[in-house]
């Protein structure tokens, strides 16, 4: 299979918890559809302790996976939102 670019797109959004507005990662997006999934190696600035916790209200927004080979988030849709 295939892995992404590790390079990859140049255009950055700011991730924040859906429940307290706490910036959680800057990352890497290409596409403009929904936020779906995070590449660990894509995400430019990491503000959580633990890993798809949020650091505020400890919310799980994520869990822990491989998609193609590579380590990644799979959000929980509604946890988080982008700008």
């Amino acid at each position: 299979m295939a892995k992404p670019n590790p390079k990859g797109p140049v255009r950055t959004v700011n991730i924040y918890c859906a429940k307290c507005k706490t910036p959680l990662f800057k990352y890497r997006k290409g596409g403009k559809g929904a936020l779906v999934k995070c590449f660990k190696e894509r995400i430019v600035e990491d503000h959580t302790h633990t890993p798809c916790t949020c650091p505020n209200c400890e919310v799980v927004f994520a869990r822990d996976t491989l998609i193609r080979g590579a380590p990644a988030f799979k959000m929980i849709g509604g946890k988080v939102t982008m700008k």
